[in-house]
């Protein structure tokens, strides 16, 4: 009984992994790679408007919760993609995205409730989660579980952090990000099939007005995170969300 019991388990999780390689077109891979790309930035939008509240040095408590920016990063996304995060199962969405997506917004809550005995510190003038720290330890905690790789990079003379440095797919379609055409349309994306097995995905990200405090002018001045600032402008092309999803290496739980 105990053999019949699991060769039936083991032919119920390969046509399981047989439907989940089928129901995922190149198409379905490309948009759940746009969606992604797109969430990890609503959360970096999030954190940056929010840098005098993280920030504050009078309080003891900090308002800047986990539940807080869900909100505000859940309605940045409905915003930018028409859909909600918070009714993924009716979602017009490909059935792997839904459980990446759920996945990438619990990363991206951990990440912020990381933070909380810092941001509690009373007196400190600068806590540490800006949206490059958060787009950084969440992307690297994501990509841990789901296996799908996930990444913020950016021109190698903007790049501040070696471990966002681009790759030479990355690095290739950075001036075609740059171009006017990317920067009238900034939720148009790149996506390249990579090797017949996997989809690659840009998301071009241009310097918003509160970017311009850490990344704007004077150039070389240094901003409250101790780097020297690029002399960006608003508008410009400050870096991209990379995005790779392999099926042959997907662990989605």
């Amino acid at each position: 009984m105990r053999v019949y019991l699991l060769c039936f388990v083991a032919l119920w999780c390969l046509t399981q992994n047989i439907s989940v390689a089928a129901d995922n077109t190149e198409s379905d891979l490309s948009e759940t790679g746009r969606l992604l790309a797109i969430l990890l930035d609503s959360g970096r939008v999030a954190i940056g408007r929010n840098q005098t509240l993280i920030n504050d040095p009078s309080n003891a408590q900090t308002a800047f919760t986990p539940e807080l920016f869900a909100a505000q990063a859940t309605a940045i996304f409905k915003e930018r993609t028409g859909h909600n995060l918070d009714d993924l199962p009716n979602a017009n969405v490909p059935t792997l995205a839904k459980r990446l997506l759920e996945r990438l917004m619990m990363e991206s809550k951990k990440t912020v409730e990381s933070y909380q005995p810092v941001l509690n510190m009373k007196g400190l003038k600068y806590k540490g989660l800006i949206p490059a720290t958060f787009g950084t330890e969440t992307a690297t905690r994501f990509q841990k579980w789901s296996g799908v790789y996930l990444k913020q990079t950016a021109p190698e003379h903007l790049v501040r952090n070696a471990n966002n440095k681009p790759d030479s797919f990355e690095a290739e379609h950075m001036k075609e990000l740059s171009e006017a055409s990317s920067q009238r349309n900034k939720e148009t994306v790149i996506s390249k099939v990579d090797g017949g097995n996997s989809v690659r995905v840009l998301l071009p990200l241009f310097y918003e007005k509160n970017c311009l405090s850490c990344h704007g002018e004077p150039k070389g001045e240094r901003d409250i995170s101790g780097y020297s600032k690029e002399g960006g402008r608003e508008g410009e092309l400050g870096g991209a969300i990379s995005v790779k999803i392999d099926m042959s290496k997907l662990a989605v739980r």
